[in-house]
């Protein structure tokens, strides 16, 4: 049996961040699903095809790796792929909190499915989407904070 694993986020932009905790996912599951999810509640700077366009590329060296976005609840989800694990990346302590209270949730939704909790790699702890994308809006360098091909969709936002 092929063991399936989620990994849900906005990714708005994907950062190297991001892209670790793929990677290194990747190799732990047989079948890794980079899942964009669509958030009312938030005002996303790339819609939900582009950010699906650039983790495919950037995750394209990756054959166990598929990248797609759904709506709704995150457990609806699982169930109609046939996932029964959710990878979340956690940066510092700060994130933990809010991830085990949505791991709980997501458990008493979907009793069959789990969390696992990956820690992001020290070189990208630091990172997260919101900061690169205000060092990006001011002109910044955010060439070690994203693929190239991420660099290059957030300056053509922020030449406008």
């Amino acid at each position: 049996m092929k063991h399936a694993a989620i990994y849900p986020g906005t990714f708005d932009p994907p950062t190297n961040g991001h892209l670790d905790i793929v990677e290194r996912s990747s190799k732990v599951f047989d079948r890794v699903i980079v899942a964009v999810a669509f958030n009312p509640h938030k005002t996303p700077l790339f819609p939900v095809e582009k950010r699906v366009e650039l983790l495919k590329e950037i995750t394209s060296h990756l054959e166990n790796v598929e990248v797609t976005s759904f709506t709704g609840l995150l457990v609806d989800y699982a169930k109609q792929v046939g996932a029964r694990v959710i990878v979340r990346g956690l940066r510092a302590v700060s994130d933990f909190e809010y991830e085990f209270q949505m791991a709980h949730m997501n458990k008493k939704l979907y009793p069959e499915l789990d969390t696992v909790f990956m820690m992001t790699g020290e070189k990208y702890f630091y990172v997260s989407s919101n900061i690169v994308k205000e060092i990006a809006s001011f002109g910044g360098d955010v060439s070690e904070l994203v693929h190239p091909l991420v660099e290059e969709e957030l300056k053509k936002v922020f030449s406008k």
